[in-house]
Parts: structure tokens; C-alpha cells; sequence
């Protein structure tokens, strides 16, 4: 039985971390990535005789295996990286991870456990890669983005510099051109390549592929690139190592290799950048003309090496903080030039604290020299208020993703988001491309109204600041809101109360929640034969596209509602739990998926990993597509429902003993001296204190309560036991029910009662919040202004005149 891959990558990454002991997690990467790298290749290419990487006699992952346990197995482990590394020409790409470190992995017995255990690791079962990438399947790109993005997490400020995150990755590769019709011969080129991160997620927007180049100055995070272009089926990528500005190395004829894309996420603001450079007398001439950056701020430098490095139509996208929009002197220079020729395309501010080397916000700068001679005008996106927290760093959403990517390369000019900057606006601000100065994202201040404060009414303004409700509701506002005395004021015709009822009860506000609902049951509709269709040779990427990019596509023109945060209710579920599902499925098929998994005990205490779905005696089931809940809801909700009921009995009961014990139990109460020496009352103490005050008749109220609480101690343990069986029964008869299950059964369970169950659920609850936002801010506003000034001080001297009464009937004048 296939197992989650959820559960792959966090229990990958968890064992991996446990053995890391108190190594840097951007030195323990090289190990873990090493390793990754080796069991990727056995699986994938031992044996084969023409395949791109040769696994040698002796340098394979087997290899490795069969030195688990043994002392000399951190030798043992270099020797096979070397024999691999030689066999390959990637001596410096794989071996740069040295596994007799005893600095690092520890001396002796220490090391050997550790070594050992960390094969074990990549020795099970799941993480097999000999089918990776077979029908949509990439575990091990799935798997490498996982650890990834963990290990930049742990490496810290100054050492996560390596990885770009996914999603800013997957911006640049939509926005820059790449796409179906782009040829193998096309190029792509990153001058600080990092790990690579870049260039495959731009790589994976050409599926009929696109030649690689990729240089980086550091030689660990080289080697690491090397290894991630073979990990991800790139295995003839170019990964050079050198510093970019100072020793470019794809060069033609002396001069600058150019490329169709470029991308790149530099190091921000490097102070050294000119170092072993003349930048006045670059042998490239990529500061010709004066243009030359500060000593100490080498953005542009970068920016300057990109465009150069770009062919007349070449296309490119560049990560850079936001002080180049508008940072003065020399870059005030550089920038204008480049605006005036047109080679910026567009600009999107990101969220701050996104990358894993610096807090500070970013932008990145679309490139294309292909249309820079006809360029009117730059497209600007101010994308800085979409992210979610994710632990210590901010990320960017799917919603967040795909609407940036949208806006651009359809070129919507949204309020407060997107617009369309002229030239002429740009040149008339000084060649200053700060977003703000074009965009206003800030929310509109909620300001009170100090007329209405103190003549009444709602000002026209807030109720005309909902203009959007009105143009779906038109009528709904004069149902609401009647004129008032003031012209530039109104008064709420309903009570504050009534506000929510009658919203919801007007025929236009029906007829929109009519549209919603044929809306979701047409996406409904459309998804559903695609879910149950699923079998063993579906493509899960492929399925939730089509199902978010069908529900995009029907709320298209779906009035006040957002469909890009439906999309990411889509997202999330997805990437929560109905992805492992639809894995699961596309591997075993639905009979087998649908099977209860036994857990395994672990160690002398029997805990498993996994927490039991269900408990038969001593075994414990997990239930891995269906859980148990489905199944009862669906065939035993008569017996759920008696157990509710005695469960409800059961409650009462013991309601009953605590106002007992509240009422009786206290010092000097009826109860209190039937307490055992811990201060409990215990079934044992309440009988013993009853023998003591069996024949005593000034102990009547006393013997009564005893006994009430004893026969309610007895009654609770009746109902408990009456629990505990019916409990049983039905355990036993889901337990049967699983093992019957057909396959229309099961598809009716998962599809009906889980996804389209949760998946409707969410988005009718975004939509409902939508809904509700008009009625609590009508509300608010009638409570706001409900009294006015001369109200209030009218009842404030009523209210005095009443204190002053109260105080001479009490015999004081007040003065």
C-alpha cells in the first residue's frame, strides 16, 4: 500500500533533522542532498546501459546499504560517492560532502549509528524513484522543493541565500514568455544561480524543453545546482562556478554569450561587487556610457549583466530590493536610461520578508527587449499586501501566485493593485519607479463623520463607500436607508437588529445566492466525473488544475465575490489532505487505497508514529483515504445517534454529581466529610461514611445526599459501560463495512461525502462571509451614529436630575 506523501516529506525531514545534531542545516544539506542524489540515480539508471548518468560497480546506493552497522562506514560511503563522482565527471558536484568527517558526524560509534541510520532513511520503500515523473508523479522534485525549503529555513539569514521560494520562482517563469511553443534550442540563463531553483521552475513552463546555462560563485551551492538539474531530468544543463561580474564564463567571441531568457535572484546590495573588476573599463561593456553603479551597491550591476546578456528579443526577469525604483545619483542615471529604452516591462512589488537572506521587501523587474522600441508605458502590480505567514517568513499564496501571473500577462489595470504607467507619468516623476507614487494599495481610512456625531444620521458618504452591494442589490438601498433632514445624511428604516434578516430576505439578495449556487453546482457538475474518473494512469497535477482552473473560470464574472480566494480554498484543501488522497488512489487504485492500514508498534512502550483511526483490542488501524467518521455517517447513523443518546444520559449524570459536589461538597457541607484523605469523593469513601452514619438520626440530610450521589456513581458507570459496547459493536461493524466496500461505494464516499463535501463547504463559507460583510458594516454604521450629541446630553441630564434625587432622599444636598 502506498503511503502519503505528506508523510513522506515530513517524515524525511524529520528523521533527516534528528540526525543533525548540532551541525548547521546549510552544512547537513550537502549530506542529505548527497544522499538524495545517489538513491535517485540507483533507482532510476542502475543497470541501464544507455542511460544519461552511469552507475558504476560499487557506486551505487545498494552499495551503501550493505555498509550499514559496519565501522569504517563513513569511508566506505566516500569511496561509492567517488566511484559515481569519477564515473560521471562530477568530481567537486557530489563528493563535496565528506562522510568520515568526524568533526561533523561524531567519532567512533557515533558516527557509525548516524551514517547508518541516515541510509536507512533513503533505503524505504516509498522513497522509490525508479517511476519518478511517470504519469505526472514527481516524488522526488516534490520531495527536493520539501527538504529545501526547510533546510533554507534552519540555515538562518546570512546562509539561505541558495534557494529562491517556489512560489516567487513560479511568478517569474509565467510572466516571463516561456511557454508551449518554446523549442529546445531556446535559451535560458541565470548569472547567480544559486541552487538552481530558478531556472527549473522556468524550466518546467517549457514542456517540450529549453537549454539550461547557469553560473554561481559559490562552489558548494555550484555543486548543489549540478546535482538539482540531474535530480529534475536536466542532466546536460551548463552549471559553471565563478564569480559572474568579475569572471563571466559563457562567453562567444570574447563578448558576452547572449540567451533568449535570462532570470535571477542576486545577493542584495553587494558591497563587493567590483571586486577583481574595472568597471569603467569593462571588457564586456556592460557599464559603457558613464553607466556605472556605486562602489558599494552592486544591484544594478546585475541588472546591467542581465540585459547584456540578452539576445535583441530576449526576455528576463530580475529580483531586486525595492530601493533601485528609486535609490538617486548614479542609479538615478542607470535608471533612466533603461526606462528610456525601454527595456522594463513591467514591475511587481512582493511582500516583505519572503527570501530566506533578508527581511527587506522586493521587486522583480520584467524584462523585453523585444518590444522595447514600441514601450509607451510600464506595467506596475503592488503585490505587497498578499501573503500568509509561514513560521519565521512570509509566503506567497497560490491565490497570491496565480493573480499576479493573471494581471500581468493580461495586462489588468485593478484598483489599488495593477495599472498601466505612461512614460510621460514616469518621466514627469524624475524617472522615479517607486510603486507607491502609482498605486495606492492602502486601505480607505474608516473615518467618522463629526457632523452626523452631533446632528444624527448616516453620512452619504459610508453608506455610498458600498456601492459595490448596490450595484448587485439596487433597490436594496432604498429598502435600508431612507433620506434624511441633513442632504448629506440618511437614516436607517429597519432596526440595527433587523438589518441581517431583512438583507437576506430580499428577493435581489436571494436571486444572488441563486446565482452562486447554480455557479457551484455547474463547477460541481464539471468536476465530479473527473474525480471519479481517477484511476492509476491519471496525472494528479493535471487533475487539480482542471479543477481550479474550472472554478476560476466559472466565477469568472461572479459579482462581489473574490475568485481568487475561492481558488485558494481549492489550494489549500489540496495541498492538505486531498492531494495524499488522489496520490494514493493513482497508485494502488480505489479498492486498495480505501484499505485500513495496521500500524506497527514502536519500541517497548507499542507507540506508533501514526495516531489509530481505529482500535480492535490491542491493534490499531490508520485509515488513510476514509476515515471512519464518513462510513458511520453514511451506513450507521442509527447507531451513532444511540450513542449520542447515551452519551447525552451519561452527561447528565455526571452534571448532576458536580452540582452535587458545588452544593454539598464544601467545608461544613453535607459532603464533606465523605472525602478520602486526598480531598476526592471516591465510591470507597462515600460507602464508608455512609456505615458511619447508618444509624445516626440527627444525620438524616446527610445519609440522603451519600446515597444520592452513590446511586448516581453507579447509574454513571452503567451508562459508561452501555458506551463502551456500543462503542464496540460499531467499531466491529465498520471494521466489516471497510472490507465489503465496492467500488461505486467507495467513490461515492470519497468524492461525495469528503472532497465535494469539504471543498462546497469552504467556498459556501467564503461566500457567506462576503455576504455578511454588507450586513455587519450597515450594522456598524447605525450603531456608530445611533446618538447624537444633543441625544446624549438630553439623557445625560435626565440621568443627573435622577442622581440628585436619589442623593436628598438619602439626606445629601448636592451643591
Amino acid at each position: 500500500m502506498a503511503v502519503k506523501k505528506s508523510e513522506i516529506y515530513s517524515s524525511l525531514w524529520k528523521s533527516c533533522d534528528e540526525l543533525r545534531g548540532g551541525m548547521d542545516a546549510s552544512q547537513y544539506k550537502d549530506y542529505v542532498l548527497s544522499l538524495l542524489f545517489i538513491k535517485y540515480v540507483s533507482d532510476k539508471y542502475a543497470g541501464q546501459p544507455d542511460a544519461p548518468i552511469v552507475v558504476p560497480e560499487g557506486g551505487s546506493f545498494a552499495d551503501m546499504v550493505k555498509l550499514k552497522g559496519k565501522k569504517d562506514i563513513g569511508e566506505g560511503m566516500n569511496k561509492i560517492v567517488g566511484a559515481l563522482a569519477e564515473a560521471n565527471e562530477l568530481r567537486g558536484v557530489i563528493n563535496v560532502a565528506d562522510f568520515n568527517d568526524g568533526d561533523k558526524l561524531g567519532q567512533g560509534k557515533d558516527m557509525q549509528d548516524k551514517l547508518s541510520a541516515l541510509v536507512a532513511i533513503f533505503e524505504s520503500p516509498a522513497l522509490n524513484f525508479s517511476r519518478n515523473r511517470a504519469d505526472g508523479d514527481d516524488l522526488l522534485g516534490d520531495a527536493y522543493e520539501y527538504l529545501m525549503r526547510h533546510f533554507a529555513t534552519e540555515s538562518g539569514k546570512s546562509k539561505g541565500q541558495f534557494y529562491t521560494p517556489a512560489e516567487v520562482s513560479r511568478v517569474i517563469a509565467k510572466v516571463i514568455g516561456i511557454s508551449a511553443e518554446t523549442k529546445p534550442s531556446h535559451t535560458i540563463y541565470d548569472p547567480t544561480c544559486g541552487s538552481g531553483s530558478l531556472l527549473l521552475k522556468a524550466a518546467d513552463e517549457a514542456p517540450h524543453g529549453i537549454t539550461i546555462y547557469g553560473q554561481e560563485m559559490d562552489n558548494a551551492t555550484a555543486a548543489l545546482a549540478r546535482m538539482n538539474m540531474i535530480l529534475h531530468s536536466h542532466p546536460t544543463a551548463e552549471i559553471r562556478r565563478g564569480n559572474t561580474l568579475a569572471n563571466p564564463l559563457f562567453l562567444r567571441h570574447s563578448a558576452l554569450q547572449t540567451f533568449d531568457f535570462a532570470v535571477a535572484n542576486p545577493p542584495f546590495s553587494s558591497k563587493a561587487w567590483s571586486s577583481g573588476l574595472d568597471p569603467a573599463n569593462d571588457d564586456y561593456e556592460r557599464f559603457s556610457d558613464g553607466l556605472v553603479p556605486p562602489t558599494k551597491n552592486g544591484d544594478y550591476a546585475f541588472l546591467l549583466h542581465v540585459l547584456k546578456s540578452l539576445k535583441s528579443a530576449g526576455k528576463g526577469a530580475i529580483i531586486l530590493p525595492h530601493g533601485v525604483l528609486f535609490r538617486g545619483n548614479a542609479e538615478a542615471k542607470i535608471r533612466k536610461d533603461i526606462v528610456q529604452r525601454g527595456y522594463i516591462k513591467g514591475i511587481i512589488g512582493l511582500p516583505p520578508n519572503l527570501f530566506y537572506g533578508t527581511g527587506i521587501p522586493a521587486c522583480i523587474i520584467v524584462l523585453d527587449k523585444e518590444h522595447a522600441a514600441a514601450r509607451g508605458g510600464i506595467f506596475m502590480i503592488d503585490a505587497s499586501k498578499g501573503f500568509v505567514k509561514d513560521g519565521p517568513k512570509n509566503r506567497l499564496r497560490h491565490q497570491d501566485v496565480h493573480k499576479i501571473v493573471d494581471v500581468f500577462n493580461r495586462q489588468l489595470e485593478l484598483p489599488r493593485y495593477a495599472r498601466m504607467v505612461p512614460l510621460a507619468e514616469i518621466a514627469a516623476n524624475d524617472y522615479n519607479l517607486n510603486i507607491p507614487r502609482y498605486i495606492d494599495s492602502s486601505d480607505p481610512e474608516d473615518l467618522h463623520d463629526i457632523g452626523a456625531h452631533l446632528l444624527g444620521g448616516i453620512p452619504e458618504r459610508d453608506v455610498e463607500a458600498l456601492n459595490r452591494y448596490w450595484q448587485v442589490f439596487p433597490s436594496l438601498r432604498q429598502q435600508l436607508f431612507a433620506s434624511a433632514p441633513r442632504s448629506y445624511a440618511c437614516q436607517l428604516r429597519v432596526d440595527p437588529a433587523q438589518v441581517k434578516p431583512t438583507i437576506f430576505a430580499y428577493p435581489e439578495f436571494v436571486s444572488f445566492t441563486r446565482t452562486i449556487d447554480v455557479l457551484l453546482e455547474q463547477w460541481k457538475a464539471q468536476i465530479t466525473p473527473k474525480l471519479t474518473g481517477l484511476s492509476t494512469d491519471s496525472d494528479p497535477k493535471k487533475l487539480i488544475d482542471a479543477i481550479s482552473e474550472g472554478l476560476l473560470e466559472c466565477f469568472a464574472e461572479a459579482s462581489l465575490v473574490d475568485k481568487y480566494d475561492l481558488y485558494q480554498h481549492v489550494m489549500s484543501y489540496w495541498a492538505e489532505s486531498m492531494q495524499d488522497d488522489v496520490y494514493l488512489i493513482t497508485a494502488d487504485a480505489w479498492v486498495e487505497a480505501s484499505k485500513l492500514r495496521m500500524l506497527v508498534q514502536q519500541g517497548a512502550a507499542g507507540k506508533g508514529k501514526d495516531e489509530a483511526d481505529l482500535k480492535v483490542g490491542k491493534l490499531k488501524y490508520k485509515a488513510d483515504l476514509i476515515p471512519p467518521a464518513l462510513i458511520i455517517a453514511r451506513y450507521f447513523a442509527a447507531d451513532q445517534q444511540a450513542i449520542a443518546q447515551l452519551e447525552a444520559t451519561r452527561d447528565a449524570l455526571s452534571r448532576e454529581l458536580e452540582e452535587l459536589d458545588e452544593e454539598h461538597g464544601g467545608e461544613g457541607g453535607l459532603l464533606d466529610e465523605a472525602r478520602n484523605e486526598k480531598g476526592k469523593l471516591t465510591k470507597a469513601s462515600l460507602k464508608a461514611r455512609a456505615k458511619e452514619i447508618q444509624g445516626d438520626p440527627d444525620a438524616n440530610d446527610e445519609r440522603a445526599v451519600v446515597t444520592r450521589y452513590l446511586d448516581l456513581i453507579d447509574q454513571e458507570a452503567e451508562a459508561n459501560t452501555k458506551i463502551k459496547a456500543a462503542e464496540e459493536t460499531l467499531t466491529q461493524r465498520v471494521m466489516r463495512r471497510y472490507q465489503h466496500l465496492s467500488v461505486d461505494e467507495i467513490k461515492a464516499l470519497v468524492v461525495e461525502d469528503k472532497w465535494l463535501a469539504t471543498l462546497i463547504g469552504s467556498i459556501q463559507g467564503e461566500i457567506e462571509r462576503v455576504s455578511h460583510a454588507l450586513a455587519g458594516r450597515v450594522r456598524q454604521l447605525a450603531e456608530r451614529y445611533a446618538a447624537p450629541l444633543p441625544q446624549l446630553v438630553e439623557e445625560t441630564e435626565a440621568l443627573s436630575v435622577r442622581v440628585e434625587m436619589h442623593l436628598e432622599k438619602m439626606g445629601f444636598v448636592w451643591e
